[in-house]
């Protein structure tokens, strides 16, 4: 649905976007993760044909960016970052204006408000005008317009920015209920909301693409050792030295210490290494109770730290 090819964007002498390449299937809702300043947002104003690139070109939904740029937006739901509302109108009053724009035949009109409507969760504020509505309401009639004409393809750029906990919980099942009609691709900082939304991550730094895949492929791409969180009762010093001697065990570093000799080991090993059956054997033979014992992962947020490692926002964009 979405094919990106040598995408690059200058600002003058600054380079946002540098050369990037990747595509999004039908079906897939796929987070765009990056640092504020990596080149998310002037990519999604190509993709949606707001700007056009310094150099390269996409294809949405089968056309092109500069051959037709009518048909892709067409093909395309877009909410950006600034949620474009007009706080004089009411909610119906506002669709009904966008449906228009976007050459709804009128006897179609307000079955789309309605289908828009039901799927956005409006049905509570459809008579009210916009600006007596709260953030979250506001960003709900920002997704009925995205998707009152029923394209194939939503971009949304940091759609929950702003949002209370509660309104970023019904705004990530909002997209999820999405995903499952459409072709969704959304900019974020947030890993939460990436990692809770989305089927795939394109993570960019410094106008490139650091990496890309699924969530647990991203976290195995910077796994560099395998570790097991051990919970042990016994002299500290002791234990430690007898871990160190364990074979596959490539470091041991303690975390946390509690009343009763109890203290919790950080044990390495090369990656791909399961270690728990040493650890059980080495518990057994010593005579040190294990209270607990664990296979530590690397979460989204470490793989995010150590492939944007070093960013220093010098692009000219703000997200």
């Amino acid at each position: 649905m979405i094919e990106v090819k040598g995408l690059t964007k200058y600002y003058g002498e600054t380079l946002a976007v540098d050369d990037i390449s990747f595509e999004i299937e039908k079906g897939e809702i796929v987070g765009f993760l990056g640092p504020n300043g990596a080149g998310k947002t002037t990519t999604l104003k190509i993709l949606t044909c707001y700007m056009p690139p310094s150099k390269g070109t996409a294809v949405i939904a089968g056309h092109d960016i500069f051959e037709n740029s009518i048909e892709v937006r067409r093909n395309i739901g877009y909410l950006p970052e600034s949620n474009a509302l007009y706080y004089e109108m009411g909610v119906v009053e506002y669709l009904t204006f966008i449906a228009r724009m976007r050459n709804i035949p009128s006897a179609d009109i307000r079955e789309r408000i309605r289908h828009a409507v039901e799927i956005c969760g409006l049905g509570d504020v459809v008579h009210k005008e916009i600006a007596e509505l709260s953030k979250g309401y506001k960003q709900r009639v920002g997704f009925a317009q995205t998707i009152v004409h029923d394209p194939p393809i939503l971009v949304m750029d940091e759609p929950t920015i702003g949002l209370d906990p509660n309104q970023i919980v019904e705004i990530r099942d909002l997209i999820k209920n999405l995903g499952r009609e459409k072709t969704v691709i959304l900019s974020s900082h947030i890993l939460s909301e990436v990692q809770a939304t989305c089927d795939r991550v394109i993570i960019i730094n410094k106008g490139k693409i650091a990496a890309e895949g699924t969530t647990a492929e991203l976290q195995a791409l910077v796994q560099g050792k395998a570790i097991v969180y051990l919970k042990l009762k016994g002299d500290e010093a002791a234990i430690t030295e007898k871990l160190k001697a364990v074979e596959g065990v490539d470091g041991v570093s303690v975390c946390d210490r509690e009343p009763g000799e109890l203290v919790g080991y950080l044990v390495e090993a090369a990656s791909g290494v399961d270690l728990r059956e040493a650890l059980y054997g080495f518990s057994v033979k010593s005579k040190y109770p294990i209270f607990e014992m664990r296979r530590e992962t690397v979460t989204l947020e470490e793989s995010f730290r150590k492939l944007t490692a070093g960013d220093g926002g010098e692009n000219a964009e703000s997200a």
